[in-house]
């Protein structure tokens, strides 16, 4: 998907979320903001951790720190407890 949508916006400057490539679902088009899709995202942290810690993570370090800026979707809500800001 990220690939898509690098293709398809190649003159824009578009802001990404290290390491959460596979995790892209789509793009904001007004804000030129990446889709991130939550669920995703902590599958990929969970190659590194427990599924407890990486939720911690991703609540406080993704989606709380400097990549806040960036649009998280949590689809079926399968993390309800997980707060966006």
């Amino acid at each position: 998907m990220l690939e898509r949508i690098l293709d398809n916006y190649c003159d824009e400057e578009i802001l990404m979320a290290d390491g959460f490539d596979d995790a892209v679902i789509g793009i904001e088009e007004n804000s030129m903001r990446l889709i991130y899709s939550v669920h995703l995202c902590i599958e990929i942290l969970k190659d590194e951790m427990n599924e407890i810690d990486a939720m911690e993570y991703f609540t406080y370090n993704v989606s709380g720190g400097y990549v806040r800026r960036l649009l998280y979707g949590v689809g079926i809500y399968k993390y309800p407890q997980i707060k966006i800001f």
